[in-house]
């Protein structure tokens, strides 16, 4: 089998890999894996709050899409679709969580940052990085999608299974908590 050659300076279109991974050549959904792999995790972990799950659920996704790769609708976009699935494992994760927790398995060991760690929450990305993860589930993953990863109401709606408006509405009010978190946390900053 000839390795997939990729030129750097052209994008090859996602829809061309899925249909070339379908064709027999998995190296395609390997392309793909590349392009989406940071993103994937990054949405793994707004949500679960946990690296080695995110990485976990990445690559459960990742496993996921290949396997179901056929039944990806043609036109529609390979984003959407593995977000999608991302955001659907990590939601089993939670559910899974939930229902330990209440069986009374132990609670993870303490995870609270040291002195070091500390200096370094000062910084204002930090501080916003705290701020998303202060938020509820629900407005975190709307946030991620919107802001850090550039997605479309539409195609945030398509992911997270939820009407337009209430994206819409999610955005506003994370926004709105984000200002009111990051406005206390500066305000104990400087006093």
């Amino acid at each position: 089998m000839e390795a997939l050659s990729i030129d750097p300076a052209t994008q090859v279109d996602d829809s061309v890999l899925v249909a070339t991974a379908l064709g027999g050549r998995p190296d395609a959904f390997g392309t793909l894996v590349e392009r989406y792999d940071r993103a994937v995790y990054h949405l793994a972990y707004r949500t679960l709050h946990d690296p080695e799950e995110a990485r976990d659920v990445a690559q459960e996704a990742f496993f996921k899409a290949y396997r179901s790769l056929r039944t990806f609708k043609p036109g529609a976009k390979f984003s959407t679709w593995i977000f999608a699935i991302t955001y659907h494992a990590c939601c089993d994760r939670l559910a899974r969580r939930k229902r330990y927790s209440n069986e009374g398995l132990p609670e993870r060991a303490d995870t609270a940052a040291g002195p070091e760690s500390q200096a370094v929450a000062s910084d204002e990305a930090q501080r916003l990085r705290a701020a998303i993860d202060a938020l509820p589930e629900k407005y975190r993953a709307v946030i991620t999608l919107y802001h850090l990863q550039g997605r479309q109401y539409d195609e945030i709606a398509q992911v997270l299974g939820i009407p337009m408006g209430t994206v819409k509405t999610h955005l506003f009010r994370a926004k709105e908590q984000l200002r009111r978190i990051l406005t206390e946390s500066a305000a104990g900053v400087t006093e």
